[in-house]
């Protein structure tokens, strides 16, 4: 008789896979983008004191949108690949949705000029014998 395999745990279960994908997401560039502006940056920077957040929420990375417990963790962070890569990917501007429109093809409707029909482009019968 031969040996019994160990039964691997984690077989074609895809619930696992999308607890951590959760977990683990991050916001979307154009959200921080939002958050990089000077108006939204101040408040972000200066946040008040939270026991929910790791190191009471006042260690706050902005471009990589994470909470550090202390202020060495975030320099430390600040050092790294990850968040010179996220800086670097802030950097150009998001794209409207204008933008998208125009490159699906979706434009603005052409119905001519505003105002309704132009007089002068009617023509009369006795001028037309």
């Amino acid at each position: 008789m031969g040996r019994l395999r160990r039964s691997r745990t984690h077989h074609s279960i895809r619930d696992t896979y999308r607890k951590y994908r959760t977990r683990n997401y991050a916001r979307d560039l154009d959200q921080i983008h939002e958050d990089v502006k000077p108006e939204n940056a101040g408040k972000l920077k200066n946040q008040p004191v939270d026991p929910d957040k790791p190191g009471l929420g006042q260690h706050y990375c902005i471009e990589c949108a994470r909470h550090f417990i202390t202020e060495d963790a975030l320099t430390k962070h600040i050092q790294t690949k990850v968040h010179k890569k996220r800086v670097k990917l802030l950097k150009e501007e998001p794209y409207t949705q204008a933008e998208a429109d125009a490159a699906a093809g979706i434009g603005k409707a052409d119905n001519g000029k505003r105002g309704g029909r132009s007089v002068a482009g009617d023509v009369n019968m006795d001028d037309a014998q």
